[in-house]
This record gives C-alpha cells, sequence and structure tokens, in this order.
C-alpha cells in the first residue's frame, strides 16, 4: 500500500477495533466495489480500495468526538453541520491524513466529499461515492441494483448518481427532513450533465 504509512493489515485491524462489525463489513464491500468500479472506468484501482476502506473510518465516533476534531482542526461547510450523519465524512478523510500517512490529494478529497458529494465531482470522486452506496455486503440490493443499471450506460456514472441524489432527496422528503442546498445545487447540475 504505496499510498499509506502502513500497511493493509493494520489498517484492518485498526479499523477492526473502532467501527461496529455492520461498519467494518460495510468499508471492506466499499473497497472491494470501489476497486472494481476503479478498474471498470481505467482509474487508479489501489487507491480506490484504500479510499472505500478509509472513508468511514471515523463513522463511529461519538457526535462531541466528531465536532471537537472538526472545531480544532477543520473547516466545514454549514451545510454538512445540519446533519450529524454527514459529520464522520470531513473527519474520516483529517484521520486518513493524519492517523494513516494518506497524502494523496484524489483520495483525500473522496473521502471528505463520499457523503453529500460537491460540484463537479472527479470521476474518482464519483466512484468512491458510489461504491459506498452501492455495496454489496451492508445495502439494499433492490437499492443497488437500480443504480447498477445505469453504470452500464452511456455517461453512467452521472446517471447512477443522478438516481442516488433522486432516491436521497425522496427519502428526505418522505422523512420530512431538510434537504441541504448543495444536494440540490449538485442534483440540478446532474440533470443538466445527462440531460445534454
Amino acid at each position: 500500500m504505496n499510498y499509506t504509512k502502513i500497511n493493509e493489515i493494520e489498517i484492518k485491524n485498526w479499523l477492526k477495533e473502532n467501527l461496529n462489525e455492520e461498519r467494518y463489513i460495510h468499508s471492506l464491500g466499499t473497497a472491494q466495489c470501489a476497486k472494481e468500479l476503479a478498474e471498470k472506468y481505467g482509474l487508479n484501482e489501489e487507491k480506490a480500495y484504500i479510499a472505500g476502506l478509509l472513508h468511514d473510518c471515523a463513522k463511529c465516533f461519538s457526535s462531541e468526538k466528531l465536532l471537537e476534531i472538526i472545531n480544532n482542526n477543520l473547516e466545514v461547510e454549514q451545510a454538512e453541520m445540519l446533519n450529524y450523519k454527514t459529520l464522520h465524512a470531513p473527519v474520516s478523510a483529517y484521520y486518513a491524513k493524519e492517523k494513516f500517512g494518506v497524502d494523496d490529494k484524489e483520495i483525500l478529497s473522496a473521502i471528505r466529499w463520499h457523503t453529500l458529494g460537491k460540484l463537479d465531482m472527479t470521476e474518482f470522486e464519483k466512484i468512491i461515492f458510489l461504491a459506498d452506496k452501492i455495496e454489496p455486503n451492508t445495502r439494499d440490493k433492490e437499492y443497488s441494483e437500480k443504480i447498477i443499471n445505469y453504470l452500464n450506460e452511456k455517461n453512467g456514472l452521472n446517471k447512477a448518481l443522478l438516481k442516488c441524489y433522486k432516491e436521497t432527496i425522496k427519502s428526505l422528503v418522505k422523512r420530512d427532513l431538510k434537504i441541504c442546498l448543495l444536494t440540490i445545487e449538485i442534483y440540478n447540475k446532474l440533470e443538466d450533465l445527462v440531460n445534454v
């Protein structure tokens, strides 16, 4: 693993100790799915695997610990602060760098934006975002299949992402939760990209 200061076994041991079992299994699935998507799209498979493995490394930290790390070390968008479920993404990127020695900007950015996404995501960021949503170990198979079907089409990455955002927005509306402006902006941009 040329992109970390410790080896894969040590990373997995740390994840086992710091994530619950389901989250650990999810991380392994995301890493493998990211590697496969990287191969499909001609991207760096090793980098994708590492990004997938570490994308949720801070997921099981308490909200207090996440907020402490953010307040002391990071600049975080206000939109991310609306929902505690998104706080782990910037902290996971921070941990990937500080704890595991990742200094590759592409890996760190993909981890950083794997929950909300961002405007103008790179292909690498898109595959990490998608791998998190469709990995087979813990994700709903019916949901995943809807997304995966788009990946085989022309402009498949953008179509798959758009489907993810549609499902997310539907879920937020159904649960009577706020939709951050960034999510709407990304959705609108993807609509433009898919309908050119």
